[in-house]
């Protein structure tokens, strides 16, 4: 049986299509989904990402721990709220989950991990945690509203008194805070999955519903998860279960940017890492725009010549660009052309650096 978020019955009333999403029920449009992304690309939009888990990691040691658990060095955050985007590995170097882990305090962090993998990422995180007497907490008492585009920051900080208004506006990219409201227990952050300015709001459960209400009232588009898809996949971002897995590597998946390689810190899968970079990585994630008529979709073959065969991970057409984008996972000696097998034809591709578009203009050459 599905769990509901606690919007479940908003959703339900302003007739979005439901869908299974790990688990979840979860929104897949409102309407037209079309839309619903122009609304992100040129406005403000918001979705409901309360299938989302919050986990909060507690004591002396949580900073020793999290250097030790993740790929990227969380040594890095000496702000109070500032964001750090990592992946989870396991010891071969495999994505376990890619994750935002926020410095609160000393001794204090919050991840937010994917809604597929939460249950395996926790009793994870919980064997690795054992000996430093580190504490999980899962915030299974949050919501979690992604209010994104042009106007999204205002249109929210707006609903705020001015105090809190203030501070939220204040946020730089990638930073997060408290609020005054409710007793301190809402957390705004300046981050999102869209490719475009925003905030991604965590607040009790029980007051979702009033959130989400006065953001409608307030202009703001209900979006769902299609809607979501395009414009993450327009922003270059990756899927978990898509375009890495526990499989994949961060190296061969477009995320070696995300890696601290930095002396004195031997997290978990560093050694196969290291390996696999001297050893030359095999596999790269590139962006592909389709030249020719067609669709380009997840798990489609892709011909790279000499180089050898590759395979879609994401694909879509690009609501903002007009045309068929995808990533791919091709062999590292892939040029700058590729064709890819679409209903037994293969149709030209070219080889593009994402992401495709960002704050609502394009990246790439058309």
């Amino acid at each position: 049986m599905t769990q509901q978020t606690p919007l479940h019955a908003r959703h339900v009333e302003l007739g979005a299509r439901l869908v299974d999403f790990g688990g979840w029920d979860m929104p897949l449009q409102y309407g037209s989904q079309l839309e619903e992304h122009h609304a992100v690309r040129r406005d403000a939009g918001m979705f409901d990402v309360s299938h989302m888990r919050a986990v909060d990691i507690e004591g002396p040691r949580a900073e020793e721990f999290l250097r030790r658990l993740l790929a990227n060095d969380v040594a890095r955050l000496s702000e109070r709220g500032k964001a750090l985007y990592s992946c989870m590995l396991n010891e071969a170097g495999g994505v376990i989950d890619d994750l935002i882990v926020y410095f609160l305090e000393p001794g204090r962090y919050r991840l937010v991990v994917n809604a597929g993998t939460a249950d395996s990422d926790l009793a994870w995180i919980g064997r690795q945690a054992g000996p430093l007497g580190v504490a999980l907490r899962p915030r299974g008492d949050l919501a979690m509203i992604a209010v994104q585009g042009p106007n999204a920051r205002a249109r929210a900080a707006g609903l705020l008194p001015a105090a809190d208004e203030a501070r939220a506006l204040a946020l730089g990219p990638f930073f997060g805070g408290p609020l005054s409201i409710l007793d301190g227990n809402v957390f705004v952050a300046r981050t999102g999955y869209t490719g475009e300015d925003g905030f991604e709001i965590m607040l009790p459960a029980e007051h979702a519903v009033a959130l989400w209400d006065r953001l409608l009232g307030a202009g703001v588009r209900p979006c769902g998860l299609g809607a979501r898809d395009t414009l993450r996949l327009e922003a270059g971002m990756n899927l978990y279960g898509n375009d890495m897995d526990a499989t994949t590597t961060p190296l061969e998946s477009g995320l070696a940017w995300t890696v601290a390689f930095g002396a004195g810190r031997d997290f978990v899968g560093r050694a196969a890492l290291e390996a696999q970079r001297a050893a030359g990585v095999p596999r790269k994630l590139v962006g592909l725009l389709l030249e020719d008529k067609g669709i380009l979709r997840s798990h489609q073959k892709v011909h790279a010549g000499a180089a050898g065969e590759g395979e879609t991970t994401s694909g879509s057409y690009s609501p903002t660009l007009e045309r068929s984008i995808a990533l791919a996972r091709v062999p590292a000696a892939t040029g700058a052309g590729v064709e890819v097998e679409i209903r037994g034809k293969r149709l030209r591709a070219r080889v593009v650096r994402p992401p495709f578009v960002r704050h609502g203009r394009a990246q790439i050459a058309l």
